[in-house]
């Protein structure tokens, strides 16, 4: 346990969930789920047991690192990196795994996003756990989740079939087009790619160096800044240059021994409203309600608005119904694609709104 560190991402802004989310405070810092805590809280709590909250690290934006020290107030100011620019994540987990390194330079690191679900979080403890002892052989290893339908959304890894509960990986594939989703789920041996990933300190300063060459390099000079009051001004000069790339295409998709752990954990990304409707528990008229509400000939909607306010909804079906502070949004669920476009309009017509 003392080896292993946990590596938050939680920069992100997650449009699709607007008007939820907003660029100043993004679902992750949200009670979406309705449960009294937020997505970032839950997820830091899912490692208990597994890794010691002064092990705790979370990459997030400059502007979001008060919020993140206010709902994990254990966490001293070094466990809080902060990314002056939104750089994808190999910059974040390059960030992560070069300061670690010059504390312990043999970590084992776990890294994980701060906004997804998982249900079952035993099951998902025991995954971590294997992919953690997988990870000591000096590979790279992923979680892949057990596909229940041919989703589009998601990219799929194929794995080798054998006894191993660590499996060999045999191709990345970003997200397909139907058809080719529904030919992964039927073979059997493809999973998503849930972006959760472990390896140890060595072995991904390893794969940075060979196939992102250059990243490496910007974040290995940072050696003498690390842990210092330097670190900040260090990073800001390297974000301002890096490049922004992912850790599936810059690494993940290139290193020649990735292993995968197949999960059942009850998992969802939670990138869109319509995902927070299929995991929640729904009404005998399949409404998914978190709020003060009042529903009449209304089926299959999701509902979310503040408690303090009484909303009566007649005669919708299938459609999302989402209030917050400033903003309140109705749209069909199978239109949901087009909140970025009311995001984007909405910023336009005022910037309070974004």
């Amino acid at each position: 346990m003392q080896n292993t560190y946990l590596i938050i991402m939680a920069g992100g802004i997650g449009t699709r969930f607007w008007p939820i989310s907003r660029s100043a405070n993004p679902k992750q810092f949200h009670d979406v789920l309705g449960v009294g805590k937020t997505m970032l809280q839950q997820t830091a709590e899912r490692f208990e047991g597994i890794i010691p909250q002064e092990n705790i690290y979370v990459v997030t934006s400059e502007e979001f690192a008060g919020i993140v020290k206010e709902q994990l107030p254990y966490l001293s100011d070094e466990q809080i990196l902060q990314e002056p620019l939104r750089k994808n994540t190999a910059p974040c987990i390059a960030y992560a795994a070069y300061k670690i390194g010059k504390k312990n330079p043999n970590a084992t690191l776990v890294v994980a996003p701060a906004d997804h679900v998982i249900i079952k979080e035993i099951a998902f403890q025991n995954n971590v756990r294997h992919a953690i002892d997988a990870a000591q052989e000096d590979v790279l290893v992923t979680l892949g989740i057990m596909p229940t339908r041919p989703d589009t959304g998601y990219g799929y890894i194929q794995f080798q079939a054998g006894d191993s509960i660590a499996k060999t990986v045999k191709t990345f594939t970003e997200k397909p087009h139907l058809e080719l989703a529904e030919a992964f789920l039927e073979s059997g041996d493809y999973v998503w790619n849930a972006g959760l990933f472990v390896f140890k300190i060595p072995v991904i300063k390893r794969e940075l160096e060979k196939h992102l060459s250059r990243l490496a390099e910007q974040f290995e000079e940072g050696e003498e800044f690390y842990y210092t009051n330097e670190e900040q001004d260090f990073i800001r000069k390297v974000y301002a240059v890096c490049k922004s790339v992912s850790i599936d295409n810059g690494i993940m998709e290139k290193a020649q021994i990735v292993k995968v752990i197949l999960a059942d954990i009850g998992w969802s990304d939670l990138g869109t409203w319509k995902s927070l409707y299929e995991i929640k528990e729904k009404d005998a008229f399949g409404n998914v309600i978190d709020g003060n509400v009042m529903v009449f000939d209304t089926q299959n909607c999701i509902i979310k608005t503040p408690g303090e306010k009484l909303v009566v909804v007649q005669g919708l079906q299938n459609f999302i119904v989402a209030e917050h502070e400033n903003a309140l949004m109705i749209c069909p669920q199978d239109q949901e694609q087009e909140v970025k476009k009311f995001v984007e309009a909405a910023t336009y017509l005022n910037p309070k709104f974004s």
